[in-house]
Order: C-alpha cells, then structure tokens, then sequence
C-alpha cells in the first residue's frame, strides 16, 4: 500500500483558496487589533515609523497563523487518504 501525496507547505500556502482566506482574516484581525492597539495615535495623528512597522506586523502574524492552519489541515486530510 503506497502513501498518498502530501503537498508541500509551499504548494498549499500559494494555492489560491487557502491565500485568499489568509490574506482576507490578516486584514479583518489586523484591522481589528490594529485599531485596538493604535487607534488612538492613528486618530491624533501621532504615529512614529517604529508604530507603522508593528502595524504591518499586526497584519502578518494572523495572516500566517491562518497560512499554517491551513497547510496543517491539508496535509493531514491528504495523510488520511481523505
């Protein structure tokens, strides 16, 4: 009995279903915790170029928390044969 093809992370990370859904729940929690955390330099208009980087890190931390979900999820369902 031979085992069945698992993708590589890569493969599913670039495959266009699981992309869009990441990079759709980066901006949605990013905006949120972004909101959260600097909402208020944001509205006095206060933001430093450090503020901007943690912003733009605010983005890519559920941006690929999603990205590993995903690949995880995948590989498992192809381990399975399923």
């Amino acid at each position: 009995m031979t085992q069945p093809s698992v993708p590589s992370a890569l493969e599913i990370a670039t495959s266009g279903p699981v992309f869009r859904r990441a990079v759709k729940i980066g901006l949605v929690v990013g905006c949120i915790i972004g909101a959260i955390n600097y909402g208020d330099k944001i509205i006095a208009g206060t933001l430093e170029p450090r503020d901007i980087l943690k912003i733009a890190l605010t983005f890519l931390v559920p941006y690929s928390v999603s990205t590993y979900s995903a690949i995880m999820a995948v590989r498992d369902r192809a381990r399975e044969g399923g």
